[in-house]
């Protein structure tokens, strides 16, 4: 029997799927997989096991007891090296593989492409609906990544109604082009908890205990005492993969929580705390020389 051994666009786009599906659903009957192994021309057996196979290279999976299928080949474990190394080119590229092999087969353009089309297609030019178009694409493999991890539930509230939950990023889309589709830079939030979060009113510690704000502590609103208080100091729920980045969290802790800005007297200027001491002798040298 010729044995059918998977090429590179395909591993991917089971790599790709792996990180949009919870754990529990690596199974032949899940509907994406029936899906992928319909456009790739496997069995979906045969998909459900590689995405297994990929799950053995996940060390947030194995480090359960979990082990996934043994047997990752080399060509696994080489896309699973470049999407880490660049989850913004991969995620494009997997999205351009599976439209093509769908044009190949005559098969409807995918759903992904169409909820991320502008609805006000007339006041696009091609390429500025292109660009917004693969932004919004990004941002669909964030969050079904992010959401699939934390099995669809706020990691701080419990809220499991996917309308309320928010992928948010730790480190914020605009400030690292390289992480900005990384799901270790990602919370599966409620958009209530979401926005404190952006704003910089809670934070969460190297236990991924939540920090709450010295303004949020001295709020006397019944609201924020019965959603926020509570949370000061308790862990949130982990994800069963992409555990949040330590050092991610120490730059939203740094740049983003309000307690870590200061303004510098005399000045004005707001600073974190990284740069406190060094801003401040900067400037004291200036005021000495003037």
């Amino acid at each position: 029997m010729t044995v059918k051994y998977w090429t590179k666009e395909q591993v991917k786009l089971g790599f790709n799927l792996y990180c949009q599906l919870p754990f529990g659903k690596l199974d032949q009957r899940t509907p994406e997989i029936i899906e992928l192994a319909k456009l790739i021309g496997r069995s979906p057996g045969a998909v459900a096991m590689k995405l297994s196979n990929i799950a053995s290279l996940d060390p947030a999976i194995t480090s359960t007891g979990r082990v996934g299928l043994i047997g990752a080949s080399k060509l696994d474990r080489e896309v699973w090296d470049e999407f880490h190394a660049d989850w913004d080119r991969l995620a494009l590229e997997c999205l351009h593989i599976h439209e093509q092999l769908r044009a190949e087969k005559g098969i409807a353009q995918s759903d992904a492409i169409e909820d991320a089309e502008p609805e006000d297609v007339d006041d696009f030019t091609g390429e500025t609906r292109r660009v917004v178009t693969e932004q919004r694409i990004r941002q669909n493999f964030f969050r079904r990544a992010v959401l699939s991890s934390y099995r669809g539930r706020c990691c701080m509230s419990g809220l499991s109604d996917s309308r309320l939950l928010i992928a948010s990023h730790i480190v914020p889309w605009s400030k690292d082009k390289e992480n900005r589709l990384n799901p270790r830079n990602g919370l599966c939030l409620s958009a209530l908890h979401d926005k404190a979060f952006d704003r910089g009113l809670i934070t969460l510690d190297d236990e991924f205990r939540v920090m709450l704000s010295r303004d949020l502590e001295k709020r006397n609103e019944a609201f924020v005492q019965q959603f926020f208080h509570p949370l000061a100091g308790q862990a949130i729920t982990l994800p069963e993969r992409f555990v949040p980045d330590k050092g991610f969290l120490e730059r939203h802790r740094d740049v983003v929580f309000v307690d870590h800005k200061m303004t510098v007297p005399g000045f004005g200027i707001v600073v974190n705390n990284g740069f406190r001491h060094e801003l401040l002798s900067c400037l004291m040298k200036v005021m000495r020389k003037v």
